[in-house]
């Protein structure tokens, strides 16, 4: 008669007969109830889960074995059975599937959102026509459309041309002394986005302006050579350095675009 014992060493042993058992290549020849339970508990284990493995059957064939395993509860309660067990881990795991399901719609919102939100664009800079109305098309449609808090437009010129803060539009050299915190960025010619140097902050936003959390910044044209778009935002992790930033890349070929007509 078959019969198996669990305590502390684990299966003491997997019948009561002189048997031998295969693990992975290696015969282990179980003898007695006490040459296993001799057995150092961390072996015994180990050897146990090796067998179980290589043979997933083995509680088809002893489904008995089954009803009389307990664990311990995941909160440290009292010990629950192995379907119970079992029910818990699947519980969780639909539950992270829909979490992650949930935030896959959830991109997949925000992402037909922009799309929509850039296609817009596009139509209104081709209808603006003139230069200065696709500039004032593109301010309005940063503060309306894309929610942006502080969106600053430089272009550069031969000769820097004094601005104010809060001014979107910033004509300026660049080799204006004032580029040089943006030097890196100019030279990648990349678009990013997430925080900025207190440098680049003052420069764009004016040194009173702390409520700039995060900030996206986008080339205009190839080698930045039309100048750069700035979108600054209370939220610190609206522009996440982690975040795709494929749609940033776009609305900046746009802009570029539409000021070289």
């Amino acid at each position: 008669m078959r019969h198996c014992k669990m305590g502390r060493s684990g299966f003491a042993c997997l019948a009561n007969r002189r048997s031998s058992y295969r693990f992975r290549g290696h015969n282990y020849h179980m003898n007695t109830v006490e040459q296993a339970e001799s057995t150092p508990v961390e072996h015994n284990d180990e050897a146990i889960a090796e067998y179980l493995q290589a043979n997933p059957e083995f509680f088809i064939r002893n489904s008995d074995l089954l009803a009389d395993l307990k664990l311990p509860h995941s909160t440290g309660g009292a010990a629950i059975s192995l379907v119970e067990r079992q029910v818990s881990v699947l519980r969780g795991r639909n539950e992270q599937i829909e979490t992650k399901l949930r935030d896959f719609m959830q991109v997949a919102h925000s992402n037909d959102e922009i799309a929509n939100n850039i296609h817009e664009l596009a139509i209104l800079l081709i209808q603006a026509g003139e230069y200065e109305a696709v500039i004032a098309t593109l301010e309005d449609q940063l503060l309306t459309t894309f929610s942006a808090d502080r969106p600053v437009l430089v272009l550069f010129s031969k000769e820097s041309v004094e601005s104010v803060d809060g001014q979107f539009l910033r004509r300026i050299s660049r080799k204006d002394p004032s580029m040089g915190p943006f030097k890196t960025f100019l030279q990648a010619s990349q678009a990013r986005g997430g925080t900025v140097r207190d440098t680049q902050r003052n420069f764009l936003f004016g040194e009173a302006d702390i409520e700039v959390g995060s900030v996206a910044l986008i080339p205009l044209g190839e080698n930045a050579a039309v100048g750069f778009l700035a979108i600054g935002c209370r939220d610190p992790d609206h522009f996440h350095p982690g975040k795709s930033i494929d749609f940033l890349t776009r609305i900046g070929e746009l802009v570029a675009a539409a000021l070289a007509r």
